[in-house]
């Protein structure tokens, strides 16, 4: 079968069940700061430097203490899915419940939590305030528009308004589905920006539509090349048994294994859903900064 039949097939199968199933209508937070037990959630909106919306919006995770202090924070990069947007780890993620719970029992390190929008719009019309997509729409329009402004805007504007450590080794990238696609293309094109990557369910393989930044998918095995050359800290890749990319990923894996590439395979039980997500980014959010 043809590799991009597959693909089709499998965003088909993905739009036809009922895992990872996003809210159409999901609204912004009622107001721009909020607080949890043990952080602080604020929504940040910066410009972009690629054609499309003027202005994109992420939210942004600080430690309960953030603004009591001096301290520098590490910083985990969160992408979401498609048919998802920044809100989809806290809705339905659960990630605050997550993050209070590990910073409470001490099984996690403080940390700044960023979750941006990677959507691909064509202009502020049909970005509509950060509207999630279809699957089919969200895959089938990437062209690297959207990673090229998350490595120079999304980054740069983090690292100027917040504290944080703004080295490879003091930032963390992970994903879901296309967000572990995405995860695992930014590293490698930038390979001195991020030292802990999580590839959840990871989308290995697309169709990139045609544009002015469409090369940032181009030539992966050499970037991986270079990226390994001073292997990152951590590189996890995740998936369910049953989940429905997985014949691809395990041809990504054997590229690995062949290459020498330090990685670490964990299977769960189940498929392509928000049950293994939400425990993924539990158990590599425990493993950030260890020997920091």
């Amino acid at each position: 079968m043809k590799p991009g039949i597959l693909t089709i097939l499998c965003l088909f199968s993905l739009c036809a069940c009922g895992t990872g199933k996003y809210v159409a209508n999901e609204t912004f937070p009622s107001a721009t700061t909020a607080y949890t037990p043990n952080g602080i959630l604020e929504e940040v909106f910066h410009p972009t430097s690629v054609p499309g919306p003027s202005m994109r919006r992420m939210l942004v995770y600080l430690p309960a203490d953030y603004y009591g202090g001096e301290d520098r924070y590490p910083v985990l990069y969160l992408l979401h899915g498609a048919r998802g947007n920044e809100n989809s780890w806290i809705f339905k993620g659960r990630l605050l419940e997550t993050v209070d719970s590990l910073t409470t029992c001490g099984a996690m390190a403080k940390t700044i939590i960023v979750m941006p929008n990677l959507n691909q719009y064509d202009n502020d019309g049909d970005y509509g305030r950060s509207r999630c997509k279809g699957a089919v729409e969200s895959v089938f329009e990437i062209d690297g528009s959207a990673e090229y402004a998350f490595a120079h805007d999304v980054v740069a504007t983090v690292d100027r308004m917040f504290r944080t450590i703004p080295e490879k080794s003091g930032r963390a990238i992970a994903g879901l589905s296309i967000g572990g696609f995405q995860a695992i293309h930014l590293s490698a094109s930038y390979p001195d920006m991020f030292d802990y990557i999580g590839a959840f369910s990871p989308f290995t393989r697309t169709i990139v539509k045609r544009g002015e930044h469409s090369d940032f998918f181009r030539c992966l095995r050499r970037r991986l090349d270079v990226q390994f050359a001073d292997p990152p800290e951590l590189y996890w890749i995740m998936t369910g048994k049953n989940d429905i990319f997985q014949p691809r990923i395990q041809e990504f894996l054997s590229l690995m294994d062949r290459k020498g590439y330090l990685h670490e395979y964990h299977e769960s039980a189940g498929g392509h859903s928000w049950d293994n997500w939400e425990a993924y980014c539990c158990v590599f959010m425990k493993n950030l900064w260890k020997n920091n």
